[in-house]
């Protein structure tokens, strides 16, 4: 399976504008420029985006150990706090509150610790990257 988004640019950095788009247009041509990565501006921004699908898979890894557990969540609500310090991505910090009948503490922390290290964007994040250019006339 193959998962696709794309950006489009016009400009500088700082002045510049881009929008993004995903294969489900989910995002389609949604606004990101300079403002909203680095200050505060209407639109999104990469690490906020990287930031929303680590929550999402991790939540869902949850989900699904628990259900291999034979648990069954009412309701798991996940904040992804990413720090940017620099030009750099310093730390994820993955926050879940859940209520899952029948499940200790000790045992939804512990299925915690694991999606924290197995769900895929976790393991995504230390991927080889590679890349191909193509400069147009």
């Amino acid at each position: 399976m193959k998962r696709t988004a794309s950006a489009h640019w016009e400009g500088d950095l700082k002045t510049g504008k881009g929008t993004l788009s995903t294969q489900s247009t989910v995002l389609n041509q949604h606004p990101y420029s300079f403002n909203t990565r680095f200050e505060e501006g209407i639109g999104t921004n990469p690490e906020e985006l990287l930031a929303a699908s680590h929550a999402g898979c991790f939540t869902m890894a949850i989900s699904a150990t628990l259900s291999q557990a034979g648990f069954k969540a009412t309701a798991l609500d996940t904040v992804a706090t990413l720090q940017l310090e620099g030009l750099a991505i310093t730390h994820i910090h993955l926050s879940v509150k859940g209520r899952v009948p029948g499940l200790s503490a000790e045992q939804f922390q512990e299925i915690a610790k694991g999606a924290e290290k197995n769900c895929i964007i976790s393991k995504a994040l230390s991927v080889s990257i590679g890349s191909d250019a193509t400069l147009l006339s």
